[in-house]
Order: C-alpha cells, then sequence, then structure tokens
C-alpha cells in the first residue's frame, strides 16, 4: 500500500523533517561554550545537558526518517543546498566534545575522535558531490556551502587539547583553504547574481562564522598567542558582524523559517572569540564586546526557541517545500 508522504500527519511530518534541523543545535551548542567563555559555567552547563536530549532527539528523528524514507534523505543529499547542512550533524557532536573536557574528559575524547573522523570523510565526499557530473549553477550558491569548511575549523578546538597537533593542523589547512574558495564565490554570487531568496537570505549570517571559529582554531594551535594572522582573523568576523549588521533590519522583517537558526551558531562563534581576544590581550574593549554579544545571542536563541515552537504547533514547519 503506498502512503502520501505529502499529506498531514505524523508520517508526512516524517518524511519532511529536514537536515537543517540539525542547525538547530550547532546554535544551542555554541551558546554552551559561549556562555563557559564568559565565565558562567552553571548556566553552559545547564544548556549543554539541555543541547544533549535536543540532539539526541534530533539524531532518532532522522535515522528513523532515513530507515523510512530513505528516498528523501537521497534527495536532500542532491539539494545544493541541503548536503552543506550534513555536517552540521556532527558538528554538534563536535561541540559537545569540547564542552564535555572538563566534566568527561574520557566521553569528550572518543566523542572527539569519531566526530573527526565522520568530518574527514564528509569532506571528501562533499567535495567530490560538488565536482562531479552534477551541474550546480551559480543561483544555487549560498552561504550555507560555508558549513563544511566551518566544520573542519572547529576539529582543531579539541584536538590540540586531546594531544593530536598533526591532525588538527590538517583539519585547519582544509578547511582555511576552503573558507577563502567558498568566499570568493559566494561573493561573486551576491553581488553579480540575483539576490538570495527570501529563506536562505539569514544564511548570510554563517559568513561570521569561519573566521571567528578560525580565530579560536588558530589561537588555540598557538598556545593562546595573539600573533598577526590571529589579529586578521579577528577582525574580518569583526567586519562581517558589521556587514550583518546593517542587513539585520532587512532580515527581521522576513517571515520566518527554519533558517532563522543560521543566526545562533555564527553569533555564538563570534561570542566567544571576543571574550577570547579579550582575556589574551587583555583588552576590555573586546571582553565587553563578548558581554554585549552574549546577551543578544541569549535573546536570539530564545527568540528563535519561541519561534520555532510556535511554528510546530501551528504546522508551519516538517512540510513540502
Amino acid at each position: 500500500m503506498h502512503v502520501d508522504t505529502d499529506m498531514g500527519g505524523e508520517t508526512g511530518r516524517l518524511a519532511h523533517f529536514p537536515i537543517t534541523f540539525f542547525g538547530v543545535t550547532m546554535g544551542v551548542f555554541g551558546l554552551g561554550l559561549a556562555l563557559r567563555a564568559g565565565g558562567f559555567a552553571p548556566a553552559s552547563q545547564a544548556i549543554t545537558g539541555a543541547a544533549v536530549l535536543l540532539l539526541v532527539g534530533l539524531f532518532a528523528t532522522y535515522l528513523l526518517k532515513a530507515f523510512r524514507f530513505p528516498d528523501r534523505v537521497a534527495e536532500e543529499w542532491n539539494h545544493p543546498v541541503k548536503l552543506s547542512f550534513f555536517p552540521a550533524a556532527n558538528i554538534s557532536v563536535l561541540l559537545l566534545s569540547l564542552l564535555l573536557q572538563d566534566m568527561a574528559p574520557g566521553l569528550s575524547g572518543v566523542l572527539w575522535v569519531a566526530g573527526a573522523a565522520v568530518q574527514a570523510v564528509l569532506t571528501v565526499v562533499i567535495v567530490s558531490a560538488w565536482i562531479s557530473h552534477r551541474a550546480f549553477g551559480p543561483v544555487m550558491l549560498s552561504p550555507a556551502w560555508f558549513i563544511p569548511a566551518v566544520a573542519n575549523v572547529i576539529v582543531p578546538l579539541g584536538g590540540v587539547h586531546l594531544g593530536f597537533g598533526e591532525i588538527a593542523w590538517y583539519f585547519f589547512a582544509v578547511g582555511l583553504l576552503f573558507w577563502l574558495i567558498l568566499l570568493t564565490l559566494v561573493f561573486n554570487r551576491l553581488i553579480f547574481h540575483d539576490p538570495l531568496p527570501g529563506k536562505l537570505r539569514p544564511t548570510l549570517v554563517i559568513m561570521i562564522a569561519p573566521p571567528s571559529v578560525a580565530y579560536l582554531a588558530w589561537t588555540g594551535m598557538n598556545g593562546g598567542e595573539v600573533d598577526a594572522l590571529a589579529q586578521v582573523l579577528i577582525n574580518i568576523a569583526v567586519f562581517f558582524a558589521a556587514i550583518v549588521a546593517v542587513q539585520a533590519p532587512a532580515l527581521l522583517r522576513l517571515p520566518f523559517a527554519m533558517s532563522f537558526w543560521a543566526l545562533s551558531f555564527p553569533l555564538a562563534a563570534l561570542t566567544t572569540a571576543m571574550f577570547r581576544h579579550g582575556d589574551q590581550t587583555g583588552s576590555d574593549l573586546f571582553w565587553f564586546a563578548g558581554v554585549g554579544l552574549l546577551a543578544l545571542l541569549v535573546l536570539t536563541i530564545a527568540a528563535l526557541g519561541l519561534r520555532t515552537v510556535r511554528a510546530a504547533m501551528a504546522g508551519e514547519i516538517c512540510q513540502p517545500e
């Protein structure tokens, strides 16, 4: 008997449960890291606990979807935008490993090794898909394509702590390379082609994430030293934050969509980088900027969570696109 998965009900919602939902856990785990960087350890631990429950729920739901609707998963894998969100699930695992470094170092190490191995495979597979026979036009490109690059520069954050220095350098190099390549391509698309569709416009905020995470990775691999490259990276992050701030009023006028969760992790990464830079350089300006950004991050995630619950209750998510 054929089940029409485009109809309403639990079956239809499961069939349309998107891989992009893992952007939610990226943001919540990012909030945990930002709180820890700001010195709010108890709050960070509480957020981590909530994020773990959310991550387990998302993994269970998506695995059930993969079992019951493998064709839907294949459609997402072949989608030029959704393909880039597959590493988001693994990024959440890597972020969790960072948050568990002090609370459960053994489990943190296991999660990091697993996350690094999966990321190495995903990077090769995704880049191979990009350069395969499939034709990706410029209008299919968006800042969401940065996600695989961001994933690679997240890996060194835990690698150095665990003593895997050489592996950390590999991932940093790969992530930095593809950030620079994609940065050129994305700006070409934004400047010379049609504007991003409404649902993709919030992904502009993702541009903040690569230099912010790269700053954290670079300083971590250099014993906390803030050298010339570190200064370049943190200031690039600030520049992109200014670009996003100019675009913010237009973004906030858009109807709510799950793509708005793209605001969360980049803001969390920038907040953490600000705290790190303030601590390492003794700069009160950057430290207080981190405090302001942390307040904004908390408000942003609270608002996104409320809007997501409302959208779910109204049956507006997990629908055909």
